[in-house]
């Protein structure tokens, strides 16, 4: 069984190539059919694996965009998923390799954990990246892309987050986003009770800001989105005005306070509205907050004066933490993360085992289908019942023992001492005696 993970993330790329890469929830199942459709279409597979179909299931955040493959085949797969990631992006794979990370086996388990637990994350366990690997899991699932082995790789990523949340203070030393969002508003305004905030975009990042937000009872707040029906749900939830997106460019000079995520792969904000609002606000200043990968917010922007603009890479600065408790809460989560990942390793390991069994079952079968018809075709001769068992019973005895008595009289040195173990371990209770000669 191959087991591979490939990704980019906030620690191997920057921003804007991330977002080259970052794929919509809504396109997650048909970015996971695409790349099974790629594997399965392998010329250099095998005929008899060539219509199979690997697992597949990817996370896409803002920070990472992450491929999580396993196959019976033992062919390469790292070349044609890297082929298959960088066509997405529009680029070349040689470019992308600089810029990826490749797991394979146990190493996928421990990276999917420590992602799970937030140990990974551009925030210290922060508790977003949980709910969005599920969500990626739910997708891969909706289309087939999950069999057995990464259904149990992320039902235990989740069971360790689980654990990790429970048993350590990792989720105590976390600064969310969205609470680093009013720091930034309290350092540049003061407080917020004066501003007028507009949210673009209305997924749960924005609704995390908005709570946030909305807890230091701003003047306004306005939502603009391009779902009417998410947008109204917003706005009622926080007592907030709705605003259709056409009309972002010409109000956008209204606002103190801009925070955006979509999940539009082309920027919302352009340099020419930014000027034409400082303007119109006779150069009153104004925060942009562009938490959305790919960007909303064209980074010229940051170059005007009165415009202070952050991307989500420069708001991770502002939230790490540091100390005695934080460190001993990391290491109490790899301890467990660890824990998981041995118990995977052990579930790997009889996984592969499974061809060797069933293959011990089909000819130990097959032994028995042949000595019972033997029995039968004996008895119906008319020889003694008792003969027959005992005929029976010593040639299964003799066909269970022929091939490990055989290579133990072939071998010799240590391969016989091994062999003799072996033997002794499998065959014989343990505390028998072994006469010596």
């Amino acid at each position: 069984m191959t087991v591979l993970a490939l990704g980019l993330n906030h620690a191997t790329a920057p921003l804007d190539l991330r977002g080259r890469f970052a794929i919509p929830l809504d396109a997650l199942g048909h970015s996971v059919n695409g790349l099974r459709e790629r594997l399965r279409s392998l010329h250099s597979l095998p005929e008899q694996l060539r219509g199979a179909s690997a697992e597949v299931a990817i996370l896409s955040t803002c920070n990472r965009t992450e491929l999580y493959v396993a196959s019976d085949t033992e062919q390469p797969l790292v070349e044609p998923v890297v082929d298959w990631l960088a066509a997405q992006g529009g680029l070349a794979a040689s470019d992308l390799q600089a810029h990826t990370y490749v797991l394979h086996g146990c190493a996928v388990a421990q990276h999917a954990f420590r992602v799970a637990s937030g140990l990974d994350s551009m925030v210290l366990g922060e508790p977003q990246i949980l709910g969005q690997m599920k969500l990626a899991v739910r997708q891969a699932e909706e289309v087939g892309g999950l069999g057995v082995t990464l259904h149990q790789l992320f039902q235990r990523s989740f069971s360790v987050a689980k654990d990790v949340r429970s048993n350590t203070e990792i989720g105590e030393h976390s600064v969310s986003m969205a609470a680093a969002v009013v720091r930034l508003g309290q350092q540049l305004f003061g407080e917020l009770g004066h501003l007028r905030v507009l949210f673009v975009g209305a997924g749960e990042m924005i609704e995390l800001v908005a709570t946030h937000i909305a807890a230091r009872a701003p003047q306004s707040m306005t939502v603009a989105n391009r779902s009417a029906e998410r947008s109204a749900a917003l706005c009622a939830r926080f007592g907030a005005d709705a605003m259709p997106l056409a009309e972002l460019p010409q109000r956008l000079h209204e606002f103190d306070l801009i925070i955006s995520c979509t999940a539009s792969s082309v920027p919302l904000i352009g340099l020419g509205a930014v000027e034409r609002a400082l303007a119109k606000r006779r150069h009153h200043p104004m925060l942009m907050v562009d938490l959305a990968v790919p960007r909303d917010i064209e980074p010229e922007v940051a170059r005007l004066d009165d415009v202070y603009l952050y991307t989500v890479d420069d708001l991770a600065a502002h939230v790490q933490t540091a100390g005695a408790r934080r460190h001993a809460a990391v290491a109490q989560a790899e301890e467990i993360i660890a824990a998981g990942v041995h118990s995977f390793g052990h579930w790997l390991d009889h996984r592969a085992s499974v061809p060797l069994i069933q293959a011990l079952h089909r000819q130990t079968n097959g032994w028995r289908q042949d000595e019972l018809a033997k029995a039968r075709r004996a008895i119906a001769k008319g020889q003694d019942v008792d003969s027959v068992l005992e005929a029976l019973s010593t040639a299964l005895t003799r066909k269970m023992l022929h091939g490990a008595l055989s290579e133990l009289g072939s071998s010799a040195g240590d391969s016989h001492r091994q062999c003799a173990d072996a033997l002794q371990r499998l065959f014989l209770r343990p505390g028998s005696p072994v006469r010596q000669h």
